[in-house]
């Protein structure tokens, strides 16, 4: 089976200034990325709108409403000093939410062996009700209640290397047995959760943070001393990963030093525990990653390796 690269062009709508490092450019460089002649074997769909039906399985009806209501016709609405809204931006959140089921639906039906999910704005930070760090919904977290309420999924793991802690997927699942969630990144750095102590009232938590200045080599050591062991122990029916390439070397935004071949390397890894426990089954949704050369590197490398090229 191939793998499937889920996009929309409404990712490319969605701009709230130049000087934002979460901006259209990103997609733009990922596509051409991705236009390699090594990726014309990928399948490719376009990301439908999610229901609210899909994104009330996480966020609450009344978030859903003050974000759709939050929306203007015009100019910027500043949601947090990170976090603003343009005409374009609702649009494309939908459909980056409709990527991520999307995603699921094929490789939960055997379309796809998996899938990489190429839309933003990211979603990581999207907690419950509060939208914070570019995210305004949290994809991941809308993917696994997906896989979870359609298909029966009982464990699904996630694993997220962006070089920021996923604060809002923590929260979301801190309490769920059902949900492992791992993560990779530096600290202390924004938003200053993901200390190694936070385990979830499950102890389905896995932090493994980071120090400025770490590179692949403590990256890996991590990845094969904590987070790899646990997620085979979980034993996950579903693999999906909260895909932030700024852990690169050249990202803007982050001082942990890693390489493409590094997010090659743990999509490898995740891959093998997916081949084991889930039937290959893994969606990966992309978050941050804001060098655009890192970027495209960085992509490049994953699909490369979902691909098992």
């Amino acid at each position: 089976m191939a793998t499937l690269l889920v996009t929309h062009p409404s990712s490319l709508l969605h701009d709230v200034g130049s000087h934002h490092p979460e901006r259209p450019d990103r997609i733009r460089a990922v596509e051409r990325a991705l236009e390699a002649e090594k990726f014309q074997s990928l399948l490719r769909e376009t990301a439908p709108k999610a229901s609210v039906e899909q994104i009330t399985r996480v966020h609450p009806k009344d978030y859903y409403e003050a974000l759709k209501e939050a929306s203007p016709s015009s100019g910027l609405t500043q949601l947090d000093p990170d976090t603003a809204m343009m005409e374009h931006t609702w649009n494309a959140v939908l459909h980056a939410a409709g990527g991520a089921v999307l995603a699921v639906d094929e490789v939960m039906r055997g379309k796809a062996r998996n899938a990489f999910v190429a839309t933003r704005p990211p979603g990581h930070h999207a907690e419950i009700s509060t939208p914070m760090g570019f995210c305004f919904l949290n994809f991941a977290a809308i993917a696994a209640r997906h896989a979870q309420a359609v298909y029966g999924v009982a464990r699904v793991a996630i694993m997220d290397f962006d070089v920021h802690h996923g604060n809002g997927t923590q929260a979301i699942f801190w309490d769920d047995s059902s949900v492992l969630y791992t993560s990779t990144h530096q600290m202390p750095h924004y938003p200053g959760t993901g200390a190694a102590g936070e385990r979830g009232a499950q102890n389905t938590i896995v932090n493994a943070p980071l120090s400025a200045g770490d590179g692949s080599a403590e990256f890996r050591a991590a990845m094969n001393a904590i987070i790899l062991p646990r997620i085979e122990q979980f034993a996950p029916d579903l693999v999906i990963i909260s895909a932030g390439f700024d852990a690169h070397r050249l990202d803007p935004l982050g001082e942990i030093n890693l390489e493409a071949e590094d997010f090659a390397w743990a999509t490898r890894a995740l891959m093998k525990i997916a081949d084991q426990s889930a039937k290959g089954r893994l969606v990966s949704v992309l978050e941050g990653g804001y060098s655009l050369e890192g970027l495209a590197q960085s992509v490049a490398a994953h699909v490369t390796a979902l691909m098992g090229a």
